[in-house]
């Protein structure tokens, strides 16, 4: 059975932004200054009538010309991206209920990767998503011709794109009409016999010879039905279409799922959106969750020419994930005390530190969250220490503080490039009250995962041609 984790990215916002860098040649400030009142306001503007008003507004507006073109694979064209709450408004009364939702939903991703990346452990073959679990992006996007525009959950950790499809023998709520194949003249079912059925990890033949998928994860949550090849359409007023793109049409879609229409696959393998468009690149960045703002997500246009860039390592044993050279980390410009090893991928394929859009809060391998910590404790002795707050174990009372001198966490990956990571990447708030954790987290996994919280701020760009990854503060 093929394991399936749903994830979400409307492409927008996440948990807090940004990002400052600079090269090994001029290190890192040891400490940078966090607007602490500016992030408490942030979490009360969330939910704030206005707020739901805006983003509910902005999911009315059309992204697509009826008139879709074509596209070569080497065109460069973009698709906005929005937050979670865009889609489904929030039912939480405070701001701290609206973050014991997102840790849960958080803890469940991981859960679900560690079960895929832990080799040795793994019963069935499976592939990644995101279960109503963390999914906090989406874009818009367009399906079928005549096109019809759909918001999707965006994760770099799954290889299957799928939709939801009439006729639903059983379908969760979702913001857009249901896709109906038989309303569009470029939908064809796929046989048992096609390549795309044959690169599935698990398939089934109908007894009319039509392909069947299937995709699921660990809490339960799963979609069934029919592989076919439809005609997706990106972007902006008349966008760039690709016909015979491989994807599930699934008509037992259960669990967790909850707003968008299906999922956009962009990991790494040959089924993945970028793979079958034959993208030579991607990029996208996350804003702040808890704004009102938007991004782009990007393929075929040149990375920022100021980007950190890091190499992308293969894993032959896990395709789909995309891996990072990553060789240290500092805080306040001392450099932790791990193993030179502690992040690569071993012989058999564990280990090795992964960047992830579905994952929130990063997640490293204990002993090097608690040499992180330790070291973060003994250079944050002017903050007021509070306590815990679920998976976060280092928490401060920023109460009454306009702003606070935070120090500075960083990112060596190999090739001698550093990621300085802005204060909101390092400390969030978990409620409206002040009280601010350290957004780390320890996995008793050999692997460690890179989340969308530091990512957020930083335009992360993968260079599929060339295997490489660029980081690139304040280029939402």
């Amino acid at each position: 059975m093929a394991h399936f984790f749903f994830f979400i990215l409307i492409i927008s916002v996440s948990f807090l932004p940004l990002a400052l860098s600079r090269s090994l040649s001029s290190p890192p400030h040891n400490s940078q200054i966090l607007d602490v009142a500016k992030s408490i306001q942030n979490t009360l503007h969330v939910l704030s009538p206005k707020f739901q008003s805006f983003q509910q507004e902005a999911i009315k507006q059309p992204l697509y010309n009826s008139s879709s073109s074509s596209s070569s694979s080497s065109s460069a064209f973009s698709v906005s991206i929005y937050p979670r709450s865009s889609l489904a408004k929030t039912q939480h009364k405070n701001y701290t209920c609206l973050t014991l939702s997102r840790l849960a939903r958080d803890s469940v991703r991981v859960s679900s990767l560690t079960t895929m990346l832990q080799l040795e452990e793994i019963q069935t073959p499976v592939t990644s998503g995101v279960s109503e679990g963390s999914g906090e992006y989406f874009a818009r996007v367009g399906l079928g011709q005549p096109l019809k525009e759909f918001y999707m959950v965006i994760d770099t950790g799954s290889d299957i794109t799928w939709f939801q499809c009439e006729p639903c023998s059983e379908c969760y709520q979702q913001t857009d009409p249901i896709f109906n194949p038989s309303d569009s003249s470029t939908y064809t079912r796929l046989s048992c016999e096609s390549p795309e059925c044959s690169a599935l990890h698990l398939s089934e033949c109908s007894s009319t010879g039509t392909c069947l998928y299937q995709v699921s994860y660990g809490d339960g949550s799963f979609t069934v039905g029919e592989f076919a090849t439809e005609t997706v359409s990106l972007g902006h007023s008349g966008g760039s279409s690709f016909s015979n793109v491989a994807i599930g049409c699934g008509h037992d879609n259960e669990g967790l799922f909850i707003g968008s229409a299906g999922l956009v696959a962009l990991g790494g393998g040959s089924l993945s959106l970028p793979s079958q468009i034959k993208a030579t690149s991607f990029s996208y960045c996350l804003v702040d969750r808890d704004s009102d703002s938007s991004s782009t997500l990007e393929f075929n246009s040149a990375g920022p020419s100021d980007s950190i860039i890091a190499p992308l390592l293969q894993n032959s044993k896990r395709s789909t994930f995309f891996y990072v050279g990553l060789e240290g980390i500092s805080v306040a410009g001392e450099m932790l005390s791990v193993p030179a090893n502690i992040f690569q991928v071993d012989d058999n394929g564990n280990g090795g530190i992964i960047v992830d859009s579905g994952t929130a809060v990063t997640r490293f391998e204990r002993s090097v969250y608690n040499a992180l910590r330790d070291t973060f404790v003994k250079y944050a002795q002017d903050l007021p220490a509070d306590g815990d707050f679920m998976l976060f174990d280092t928490c401060y009372d920023l109460s009454g503080m306009k702003t606070a001198s935070v120090p500075t966490v960083a990112f060596h990956f190999s090739g001698g490039k550093t990621l300085s990571l802005h204060p909101k990447n390092t400390l969030v708030p978990v409620n409206s009250s002040g009280k601010f954790c350290l957004a780390f987290a320890p996995e008793d996994g050999k692997f460690s995962i890179i989340g969308n919280i530091q990512q957020q701020g930083t335009r992360v760009s993968y260079d599929l041609a060339n295997n490489l990854v660029g980081f690139s503060p304040h280029k939402c």
